[in-house]
């Protein structure tokens, strides 16, 4: 599977309709008509473009959402959630935190406290992480470790890229974002 076809299957993700669990259905039956291979690329795509949300600016951005309530799982819930509305919007975020408040979904949640928010409201998706893995154990029908081991293999073939000294972030301006999810004062 190339990157395209991988960005093919999230943008038809993000258009899906029903919850999150029907889409994540569709999703399985897309990759269930793959090759096995073709579904642990899928892995190694969906964890590449997580990777790449792995910054401090987006962290800021996610922080202000959720109201400081994002731990380090809960950041790489975000980037799987982000992945999945599809590339021009995985895109824009990326170039400029300030668009997650053009997401309807991130808009949705302005304005109410995140203790009312439902599980399935939360700008973090976890099971998109493990779809690759149940259509590869259902192709394959090997053992539990045939998939992570396929993944290892084929991510050793592959560039890496290397990781930025630490230094200093600088922040960049959200004030649509912070618009929409004012600082409140802790009670």
């Amino acid at each position: 599977m190339d990157e395209k076809t991988f960005w093919a299957l999230m943008d038809e993700l993000s258009r899906r309709t029903g919850d999150r669990a029907e889409r994540l259905s569709g999703l399985r039956e897309e990759l269930l008509r793959l090759p096995a291979e073709a579904v642990v690329e899928f892995q190694a795509h969906l964890e590449a473009a997580c990777d790449a949300v792995t910054m401090e600016t987006l962290l800021r951005a996610v922080m202000r959402i959720e109201s400081g309530l994002c731990s380090d799982d809960g950041f790489d819930y975000f980037a799987l959630w982000l992945v999945a509305q599809g590339r021009a919007t995985y895109e824009a975020v990326l170039a400029d935190p300030d668009a997650l408040a053009d997401i309807p979904e991130v808009r949705a949640l302005a304005g109410r406290d995140v203790r009312v928010w439902r599980d399935d409201e939360w700008p973090e998706w976890e099971e998109l992480d493990y779809v690759a893995k149940e259509a590869f154990d259902a192709l394959a029908g090997e053992d539990e470790e045939a998939f992570y081991e396929a993944l290892e293999a084929l991510q050793e073939g592959r560039d890496t890229p290397e990781e930025d000294e630490a230094g200093v972030v600088e922040e960049p301006e959200t004030p649509r974002l912070d618009a929409l999810f004012p600082v409140r004062a802790r009670a």
